[in-house]
């Protein structure tokens, strides 16, 4: 059985949206905590926007470690439109989107990333498919933007991994869902 891990960049007030509008300080140890990772997915889910906004930016991008693999990995999109502009290894998810990714946990391979695509967490997370949170949360209040959060969500436990902070103040935050 695969897991779904969602990685999300967060400012302290939750905003996801748009992390290079307050996301300033990035050391090191943020890079090396993004290709442990990466290290374990061979499949990504994205959703239509941040497809769209990925795709102009990512295939010509030469930024450590994630230009690689994102360029590398198979994408799965959820959208109901064709896939524009076109990105290699891409293709649109067919049918239910939660049933898509169920059959993906259900199957063999690597952990299926999930990066940005804040309305697509949230509805994996509402529907109890995202087995780990992987969170960055940046020492920067954005004041305005989506939130991860923000909707109403079915309560769930979640267990700390592994904590620690970055030396520009970022907290690197791995957690596990609790089951039962």
């Amino acid at each position: 059985m695969r897991k779904v891990v969602a990685y999300e960049l967060l400012s302290l007030d939750g905003v996801a949206e748009e992390p290079s509008d307050w996301m300033h300080d990035v050391d090191d140890e943020v890079f090396t905590n993004l290709a442990t990772v990466i290290s374990t997915q061979d499949l990504v889910l994205l959703g239509r926007g941040t497809y769209e906004h990925w795709a102009g930016y990512w295939p010509t991008s030469d930024v450590q470690p994630f230009a690689d693999f994102i360029n590398t990995t198979d994408k799965h999109v959820v959208t109901s439109r064709d896939l524009e502009p076109h990105w290699q290894r891409s293709a649109p998810v067919v049918g239910d989107a939660l049933e898509h990714v169920a059959r993906l946990r259900d199957g063999g391979g690597g952990d299926v990333g999930v990066h940005g695509s804040i309305q697509l967490v949230r509805s994996l997370l509402g529907a109890g498919l995202v087995d780990e949170l992987r969170l960055v949360v940046a020492a920067s209040v954005a004041g305005s933007g989506r939130r991860l959060l923000e909707e109403p969500m079915p309560p769930s436990r979640w267990r700390l991994v592994n904590g620690r902070s970055s030396p520009s103040g970022a907290l690197l935050l791995h957690y596990a869902r609790l089951t039962g």
